[in-house]
């Protein structure tokens, strides 16, 4: 379900006030016109669409993982210290690389 930013208003003139709140509910839902706790007057807040694309920072963190890289047979090693490297994913290769 989408979760739905909300601006309090002020009574007399119907202006923000600037205090938000957030809210989850089906889409298929109207819109609040009330606070649900304290009854004032409300609207929702037009927010952008958050969506994982093929690009997105979500999916390339997925497919940069330890676990993927090595089952598309590639091996990735780590910084541990100084002039020092392990293997963190895939078969092939030292277990560690040194400077020494």
């Amino acid at each position: 379900m989408p979760t739905y930013v909300y601006e309090v208003l002020d009574k007399k003139d119907g202006e923000g006030t600037g205090e938000y709140f957030e809210v989850v509910q089906p889409i298929t839902d109207d819109a609040l016109e009330k606070h649900p706790e304290s009854g004032k007057p409300v609207r929702r807040v037009p927010q952008a669409v958050n969506i994982a694309g093929k690009w997105s920072d979500m999916k390339s963190k997925s497919a940069l993982s330890n676990k993927n890289l090595e089952q598309l047979g590639f091996t990735k090693y780590e910084k541990r210290g100084d002039g020092y490297m392990e293997r963190v994913a895939g078969k092939e290769g030292p277990r560690t690389i040194s400077a020494d």
